[in-house]
């Protein structure tokens, strides 16, 4: 069975206690799912009526598809068109919802935030052909031209980070600045190419211990209720986000999504840290950015968002910290200490008050 964690959620739906790995390489452990009891299945019924209501009412507030050249693809806005633009991408096995809970403050602020779903994400296919980090930075580039945005900020969580990275990297012209929560700043496999190769191979075992696999099931409702967490309450609409159907009576929760990452064995696995050149274009684009590269001629402010506790496994502080030193006057690196990798999901007001700020300072720059 399928759980939500606070690691993986950020948008409220629970606590998904899944092996969450998202191109971290690295196993650690989750929260268990707490012992709070889910509602009965009449009640659970009447709460996902009333979530598709909901969920309906918000897409069509704030919901949206663009047909690009890979995919026809979805995003939420929030905010007017006057603000400043900021375009976000989530993590992996989220979505553009993973911002719910601070967006509205985030447009208090001046933002207009506009969320994708990139590939096998929330409403968002996995292309037929192959794609990478750039195919998205070019649905991006689409998705700006379809709403008639010159320039925007440019922001993820995690693998969204490295999505923001390509994204630099192929338009720099189109970007006003950068906003990199624990992603993007340091090349993926720093961590893991400093391990001796026993270690190494020790870890990849590890990861492959709790695989995450694809979960499928009879109806909608059925994965509504195993994501259902009953800690939260309430009719939880977003969690409709995460399921999507997969023919007359499957529906499915990011299902091809880790064959997608290359994630789906130890030999993946092992090629994707080692051997990248082998692996899928989508999961080499990520194993092979490379930051210190793309930002050698960085002309625009940067604000890295940098997660730092015991169990750290991404441990970029130093590499943060050398990129800052590098370009002074246009990175901001901000360490959030005892702070697990989902930022804005642990640490919500000082995530929109970091944002605020930076705003001020492209105001400022530009």
């Amino acid at each position: 069975m399928l759980h939500l964690s606070t690691i993986a959620d950020g948008i409220g739906i629970g606590r998904i206690s899944l092996y969450f790995l998202a191109l971290l390489f690295s196993p650690f452990c989750l929260k268990a799912q707490e012992a709070a009891v889910k509602p009965n299945i009449s009640t659970a019924q009447n709460l996902y009526q009333q979530a598709q209501k909901e969920f309906a009412e918000f897409e069509k507030q704030h919901g949206g598809f663009v047909q690009t050249n890979n995919v026809n693809l979805h995003y939420l806005s929030w905010g007017k068109t006057s603000g400043i633009p900021l375009i976000w991408s989530h993590g992996s096995l989220t979505n553009g919802y993973e911002l719910l809970k601070v967006a509205d403050d985030l447009v208090k602020a001046g933002y207009y935030l506009i969320a994708i779903d990139y590939y096998g994400h929330g409403q968002t296919a996995i292309p037929a052909h192959p794609v990478s980090l750039y195919h998205i930075a070019d649905d991006i580039k689409q998705l700006m031209e379809h709403l008639k945005i010159k320039k925007a900020l440019i922001g993820g969580w995690s693998r969204g980070g490295g999505v923001s990275t390509a994204f630099y990297d192929a338009y720099p012209e189109k970007v006003l600045g950068l906003i990199l929560e624990d992603g993007g700043s340091v090349a993926q496999n720093t961590h893991y190419h400093k391990m001796e190769a026993a270690k190494l191979e020790e870890t990849i075992r590890m990861m492959m211990e709790h695989p995450i696999k694809d979960t499928v099931y009879a109806s909608a409702f059925d994965a509504y209720y195993d994501l259902y967490d009953p800690e939260e309450g309430g009719t939880q609409f977003s969690a409709l986000a995460w399921i999507r159907k997969l023919g007359e009576k499957q529906w499915g929760i990011y299902v091809g999504v880790m064959e997608l990452f290359q994630m789906n064995s130890t030999q993946q696995w092992s090629d994707l840290i080692l051997r990248s050149t082998k692996v899928s274009l989508f999961g080499a684009s990520m194993s092979m950015l490379a930051p210190e590269i793309i930002y050698r001629n960085l002309k625009v402010p940067m604000l890295i968002l940098d997660p730092v506790s015991d169990h750290d496994f991404m441990p970029f502080e130093k590499g943060n910290a050398a990129l800052q030193a590098q370009h002074p006057e246009f990175i901001i690196h901000k360490v959030y200490e005892n702070t697990g990798h989902n930022i804005h999901y642990e640490q919500p007001k000082r995530f929109v008050q970091d944002l605020t700020d930076f705003l001020k300072r492209v105001k400022a720059f530009h």
